[in-house]
């Protein structure tokens, strides 16, 4: 990401959302686990309370992160059409002349070959790239390489 507000597509919002919606579920049912304060048993007993205080806690942080990143995808606007960023729709032409138009996204949106997540080996090296400019990757059948022929926003960012 470019360290500025990225845009999300519509599909990676409902992602972010339900996932946000299960974590809130496990947190109220480890909450409702926690004895609050009352007199804890034994040691065994002490260090399953302690589990899940640290449980609680990692499932508090997880929730932080996705409601900042929905709040800062809602300011976000529309990708640029001027660099590569997340939300970029890009078209590419590889080594063997063939031309792919990939949609740039940091969430694994189920059933869309068209996604390249930002964090792949392909979507770290298309960050901030123009078009004309060419990338090299190491792709699952060797070291490859692509040229940018053309960025455009996404709809559903």
């Amino acid at each position: 990401m470019t360290g500025a507000p990225e845009p999300i597509s519509d599909a990676g919002r409902a992602v972010l959302e339900r996932d946000l919606a299960d974590l809130r579920t496990e947190r109220e049912a480890v909450a409702a686990t926690l004895r609050g304060g009352e007199e804890v048993g034994d040691r065994a007993d002490q260090a399953d309370e302690l589990q899940r205080a640290d449980v609680l806690d990692r499932l508090d942080d997880r929730i932080t992160v996705i409601e900042g990143r929905l709040r800062e995808a809602a300011v976000a606007g529309a990708p640029s059409t001027e660099t590569v960023g997340v939300g970029s729709t890009v078209t590419l032409r590889f080594q063997d002349a063939a031309e792919l138009t990939v949609r740039i996204g940091e969430l694994a949106e189920e059933l869309d070959p068209e996604l390249v997540t930002d964090d792949s080996p392909l979507g770290q090296v298309l960050l901030g790239r123009r078009v004309g400019e060419t990338v090299e990757y190491d792709a699952p059948g060797g070291r490859t390489s692509a040229e940018v022929l053309s960025i455009g926003g996404d709809a559903g960012a």
